[in-house]
């Protein structure tokens, strides 16, 4: 079965929807691990911080289904369809990686082609997969989050806990 990371993040009532998000991806993929959970400034746009995570699981569904499944979890959280795409989020959840599938595919392409570049994506799959390595790259992504410029865009480690 292929190893699925996906990418979580939220700056509408982030802990509210991060928490619901959670909730309904370990119901449809058991086993379901999580990083950390990392607040961080929008990027492209003036708007509140996101707080992100990474998910990994494994599955037998096709890569159809679970970006199905993954746009449902958005819907439920509220998430408009053709909304602008620096613009503040009630939920993404970005298709990271599929196994080792390299290309384009209906609605994904793989691996996600900013993965390297996004500290809030690259810091917590080196966290849940570092001695995963990068298709294209080759690299493992603890070796790629070594590498990487932290100063160039700070995490700080946050909780699910109370709140929004």
């Amino acid at each position: 079965m292929p190893e699925v990371y996906v990418a979580a993040g939220s700056n509408i009532r982030p802990r509210t929807h991060l928490r619901e998000a959670l909730a309904a991806l370990a119901a449809a993929w058991p086993g379901l691990r999580a990083s950390r959970t990392w607040s961080n400034a929008a990027i492209g746009f003036a708007g509140d911080d996101f707080i992100n995570l990474v998910v990994g699981f494994e599955t037998d569904e096709l890569l159809a289904k679970v970006l199905e499944r993954l746009k449902a979890i958005e819907g439920a959280s509220g998430r408009e369809r053709g909304a602008k795409k620096w613009a503040p989020r009630t939920l993404d959840l970005d298709l990271l990686l599929y196994g080792d599938l390299v290309g384009q595919f209906p609605g994904a392409t793989l691996p996600r082609v900013d993965l390297a570049e996004r500290a809030y994506v690259l810091g917590p799959l080196a966290e849940l997969a570092p001695h995963h390595r990068h298709p294209v790259l080759g690299a493992t992504f603890g070796e790629l989050w070594k590498a990487f410029d932290r100063s160039s865009h700070a995490l700080r480690e946050v909780s699910l806990d109370g709140g929004n």
